[in-house]
């Protein structure tokens, strides 16, 4: 059952209508997709064993290596899942490494597990970024380090937490895809609602301030990041940024819209994308950010 509190908050923020269609996001079972790994193969080979094997699927109008698959198949049994060659992602998460335009510079991603970003970011820089991956809780350092190895990414992976990295470090563009309470991401289907309370929210909150000070400090200036989260609440998303923008530490980078034909809801800061729940999308913020500050 979806929270009070929660509902009352979307209508605040987005209005009774669009509550409604969130709230029938939340109620959809959403469609298997995946991601082509370019590292070690490429579509038409991907389509033609999927074809060989019945399993029907979607071509992805703004994402050429993804595919959206009919119907829930035994894809995990195939062979190209086994050799990495193929990655279980949900379309959203895809957004953010698209945005970053990731090439041949030092890139953090800085709360990276379990990979599906780092090893995207890997293959759209066609193998030349130079990638540093934090993740500071062992058992999903293991994870990411797995996913890493299986997808042929070539990635330096730190065991830490992001907020303590050394100062040293400087980096040309990072991506903060940061905790957060997952609001974008709850479904009915399954045990998720649970877990949801307000003590999450203000605990995620807490995390993405602490995160996005840091990434700032080893951020290069005048260089780019992505911040990014799986929640549609403003508190997690547009206030965290308006704070910096005013402070002058940075401004946002529009992202050009058109390059996503997906549902969005509206956002409080021009520029920035905010996914709406459905059968095919998960609720995901993304923003594009410039560093003005040394």
């Amino acid at each position: 059952m979806i929270p009070d509190f929660l509902i009352e908050q979307l209508n605040k923020q987005y209005g009774i209508e669009l509550t409604k269609q969130i709230q029938g996001g939340y109620k959809e079972k959403r469609k298997t997709t995946l991601r082509i790994n370019t590292s070690k193969t490429n579509k038409e080979t991907i389509t033609k064993i999927l074809d060989k094997e019945n399993i029907k699927y979607e071509n992805v109008s703004w994402y050429k290596d993804a595919l959206i698959l009919e119907e829930e198949k035994n894809i995990r049994e195939l062979d190209i899942y086994k050799n990495g060659e193929i990655y279980m992602q949900s379309l959203s998460s895809m957004i953010p490494p698209i945005v970053l335009e990731p090439k041949k510079e030092k890139i953090l991603d800085m709360a990276a597990s379990p990979g599906g970003k780092t090893t995207e970011i890997y293959n759209l820089s066609n193998k030349e970024a130079l990638i540093t991956a934090v993740e500071k809780k062992p058992i999903r350092a293991d994870r990411l380090k797995y996913n890493i190895n299986k997808q042929g990414t070539s990635a330096t992976v730190l065991v830490t937490d992001a907020t303590k990295l050394d100062e040293f470090f400087r980096f040309d563009k990072i991506l903060l895809d940061a905790p957060c309470s997952g609001s974008g991401t709850l479904s009915t289907q399954d045990n998720s609602l649970k877990h949801f309370n307000k003590n999450l929210i203000k605990n995620s909150v807490d995390t993405q301030q602490k995160l996005l000070e840091k990434a700032l400090q080893i951020l290069k200036p005048n260089s780019t990041m992505v911040y990014s989260t799986c929640s549609i609440l403003y508190e997690e998303n547009e206030a965290q940024l308006e704070k910096l923008i005013k402070q002058n530490k940075i401004e946002i980078i529009p992202i050009n819209e058109e390059l996503f034909n997906i549902p969005k809801l509206p956002t409080k800061i021009k520029g920035t994308i905010c996914v709406l729940p459905n059968k095919l999308y998960e609720g995901f913020f993304v923003a594009k950010i410039k560093k003005l500050w040394q």
